[in-house]
């Protein structure tokens, strides 16, 4: 087995198809073929089922899938280590979901680009929910999540930031702008404006929310921006993360409702696989990520 096979297959089973793994790789799409077929005609099995346009891994291609991804990154660091650089360098893959890269990652990475400017930067999107398998399959360096509480896995390690404030927010002049205090019960038959199925506040409200005995109606939609946007438009309330409306807030365009978060609170967390080697790229990543979660816990 060669490496280029290896990350040719590994390219294939990530992108779902031949025809993408050759345009992500830059290869034409019969040297990808050709790669996949010495593949399997080394190990004797197939890989991939073919179901017309559409391929699926084998069970085989499962278990190689695994091992691929480890050697992969098992030379990466060989090259690294034997290399020596010193000094920052190279590409460095980071998986957040929108709120944390929007809205805390922005002034790291101008900051980090000041001072390392040879690394390339790749933000990878992506749910809460996703984040400590893209870790586990080396598809990312470094990933941010939010969660109620800690995550807890073995192979991960972790790094709890910071404790979000949420905002349940209204335009000015809706009628829940108008109390002193919203209850549950105000909450009875409002329009509830979400990001999508999987984010984790989203299920912690829901949740809260069934624990009232009240029925979540309301939309979906792609992003915070256009939730805020659709908020302001009177579709219907939302809760997001204070980050993601402060400005908002101050500007008067929205209006955080009173009422009491502490059940829908969350925890920006930084993972990386324990395995992990700390590139010098990483390895500074990290540390200016530490430095500016004591700006965000007001240390």
């Amino acid at each position: 087995m060669e490496m280029r096979q290896l990350k040719t297959f590994v390219a294939v089973a990530e992108r779902g198809g031949f025809t993408r793994a050759a345009a992500e790789l830059g290869y034409a799409q019969s040297s990808v073929t050709a790669q996949i077929q010495a593949l399997e005609e080394e190990l004797d099995t197939p890989l991939f089922d073919r179901l017309g346009k559409k391929i699926a891994l084998t069970e085989a291609g499962k278990r190689l899938l695994t091992y691929a991804v480890e050697l992969l990154r098992l030379h990466d660091e060989a090259i690294h280590h034997v290399r020596s650089h010193s000094e920052p360098c190279g590409t460095l893959t980071i998986g957040s979901p929108e709120s944390i890269a929007a809205f805390r990652l922005t002034e790291v990475i101008l900051e980090y680009k000041r001072r390392y400017p040879d690394v390339h930067l790749v933000i990878k999107p992506g749910l809460c929910s996703e984040m400590s398998q893209f870790v586990r399959l080396g598809e990312i360096d470094v990933a941010f999540t939010m969660l109620k509480e800690p995550l807890v896995e073995q192979d991960i390690h972790l790094e709890t930031l910071v404790r979000e404030k949420m905002a349940l927010v209204a335009a000015s002049d809706h009628p829940l702008a108008q109390l002193d205090r919203v209850e549950p019960r105000d909450l009875i038959g409002q329009t509830f404006l979400h990001t999508e199925t999987g984010c984790s506040y989203r299920g912690l409200f829901e949740h809260y929310l069934l624990k009232q005995g009240i029925v979540a109606r309301g939309e979906e939609f792609w992003s915070i921006e256009a939730i805020k946007n659709g908020v302001y438009a009177e579709l219907g309330i939302a809760l997001l993360p204070m980050i993601a409306v402060e400005k908002e807030l101050l500007e008067g365009k929205l209006v955080r409702l009173n009422w009491d978060d502490e059940e829908c609170r969350v925890w920006t967390q930084m993972i990386y696989h324990k395995n992990k080697w700390l590139s010098p790229a990483l390895k500074a990543w990290i540390d200016l990520v530490q430095t500016w979660a004591q700006t965000w816990r007001g240390e």
